[in-house]
């Protein structure tokens, strides 16, 4: 119980801090060529965002081309403070991107804090109008009329019905070599999970003289851990909806039933502590250093760290695999993005040049400058054949062998992600290299289209406060449940936690999603 307590404290006390620096108003010129390049400051709801802009091949062409230079700003801490202090205060920087689903994007829009895409556009830059995607447009077309953000990784139901191979993110990962030393088992169900952790800490109890994580995860936050929510509720194929209604996966008997295996590795010492209180810069280091037997993960957030094991050892690298599914052995179901995309970019009332940062925004969307964060500069980091662009020997080699250094050098790969459209980049960029490739082509039979499911609360909204303690509920009850000392604290402690979610407005959170869901499917025309 101290151990459960501690880690609890310690999940419940993570730093806070907010800061910005408003930048002063500068005036415009349409003619970039024969004005000074103007500085904007760009907000990153991410606190593990820290590429720098400038000093690569791909930044300062994107600088040459559009006399936009960018100082990248994200917080220290807690997204959620930061952003709140920054709206607060009116502090907003130049361009913000956070996440669709962020509830500050709404607050942004209604508080007047950020122009409408569209009256910049008709004002200063009609190419956005051929650039921007009409799907998307329509799709983030306000009640008035307007758009404020633009998205990232975005699709339609349309792309997941053609030929275009539409991957997920989400996968189970292990440790290539100590998954075959193990004999390859199958970890589908929770006794064969449980028995391949046990095998696998018992015969490798130490990675290069550091113990063995058995089980790794997401970063638990206050409310919850991918992993073991989402993530594990995917991969058991639990349903979104029944019957035409919202449904509460959360407390589906396939879900509990693998939340008390993973209880019983806790309570056999196999949930190390530090998958509790980690964050994702300690996980990057033990995932480069193959600390993880197994894991479910997103594969784009290890990338780097998988090419930096394959340097060292091929046969270290994270291979993905069939991971949890329900008793019925139903196959995954994993999202892949729909037209929400990943994140929103919206351009702050405080910038000092409207017009320079929504032609830079049309430069990026623009098929120039999606293959100059993909590719790099054709001729130095590739060249088309085909209408498939291949990368030169020069920037493969460097890409595979060192990675820090591919970015610090060329910076591309969509190392500025921030209005990446992977369906535009899936007509003409390479194939992975093969120790990632393997992680996304997995997910290809398992991926659809969920996106009729994602729902948004106003923040002033009586069902957001409902939502928000719901999800405070889960992320509270979470590792408590995970790290019950016996089966029958763990049934009491489910008790409570189905309980305390209907007490605190579950049924208007499902009714109020419901709406949503139905609203959607009409206008995705979704039956």
């Amino acid at each position: 119980m101290k151990r459960l307590l501690s880690l609890i404290l310690v999940l419940a006390l993570a730093p806070m801090t907010a800061g910005c620096t408003k930048v002063q108003p500068a005036v415009s010129d349409v003619n970039v060529a024969e004005e000074e390049t103007v500085t904007l400051q760009w907000y990153i709801n991410y606190n593990w965002y820290n590429t720098p802009w400038g000093g690569n091949t791909v930044s300062e062409a994107i600088t040459e081309r559009t006399g936009v230079d960018i100082r990248f700003v994200s917080p220290d801490g807690n997204e959620t403070v930061n952003l709140d202090a920054l709206i607060a205060g009116d502090k907003l920087p130049d361009l913000v991107t956070l996440g669709w689903w962020e509830p500050q994007v709404n607050e942004m829009i209604e508080a007047g804090q950020v122009w409408a895409l569209n009256e910049l556009a008709d004002r200063y830059d009609s190419y956005f109008w051929e650039v921007a995607d009409p799907k998307r447009l329509k799709w983030y077309t306000q009640p008035d009329g307007n758009v404020y953000g633009y998205p990232n990784s975005s699709y339609s139901p349309d792309d997941y019905e053609g030929d275009l191979q539409i991957s997920s993110n989400q996968t189970f990962l292990v440790r290539k070599d100590i998954y075959e030393a193990i004999g390859a088992p199958d970890m589908t169900t929770p006794e064969g999970f449980a028995a391949a952790v046990r095998d696998a800490a018992e015969r490798f109890p130490l990675v290069d003289g550091k113990p063995l994580i058995p089980v790794g995860a997401h970063e638990f936050t206050e409310r919850g851990c991918d992993s073991f929510d989402k993530f594990l509720q995917n991969f058991l194929a639990i349903p979104y909806e029944k019957e035409g209604e919202f449904y509460d996966r959360y407390t589906d008997p396939e879900y509990k039933r693998w939340l008390k295996m993973f209880r019983e590795l806790g309570e056999e010492g196999l949930l190390s502590d530090e998958i509790f209180i980690d964050k994702r810069v300690q996980m990057e280091e033990k995932i480069a250093d193959g600390r993880y037997f197994c894991m479910l993960y997103q594969r784009t957030d290890m990338a780097e760290q998988q090419r930096i094991l394959y340097e060292k050892n091929p046969d270290s690298i994270y291979i993905a695999v069939d991971g949890p599914k329900n008793s019925a052995g139903d196959m995954h179901t994993l999202p892949g993005l729909g037209l929400n995309g990943w994140t929103v970019t919206l351009i702050s009332k405080n910038c000092r040049d409207p017009e320079r940062a929504i032609r830079f925004l049309s430069f990026l969307m623009s098929e120039e400058g999606q293959k100059l964060i993909a590719l790099g500069i054709e001729g130095e980091n590739y060249r088309m054949e085909d209408g498939r662009a291949v990368l030169t020997e020069e920037t493969q080699q460097l890409m595979l062998n060192d990675y820090v250094e591919y970015v610090r050098q060329v910076g591309a790969n969509d190392t500025y992600w921030m209005l990446q459209d992977n369906r535009m980049q899936s007509e003409w960029k390479p194939q992975d290299d093969e120790m990632l490739r393997q992680m996304e082509e997995w997910t290809y039979p398992y991926v659809c289209y969920t996106g009729q499911y994602d729902v948004f609360f106003a923040s002033d909204s009586e069902v957001n406060t409902a939502q928000e303690k719901i999800e405070e509920i889960h992320g509270q009850m979470l590792p408590q449940l995970l790290l019950a000392p016996t089966e029958e604290e763990f049934e009491q402690l489910w008790d409570e936690y189905v309980t305390c979610r209907e007490e605190n407005g579950l049924s208007m959170v499902l009714q109020e999603s419901t709406r949503q869901m139905q609203a959607s499917k009409e206008k995705l025309g979704i039956e």
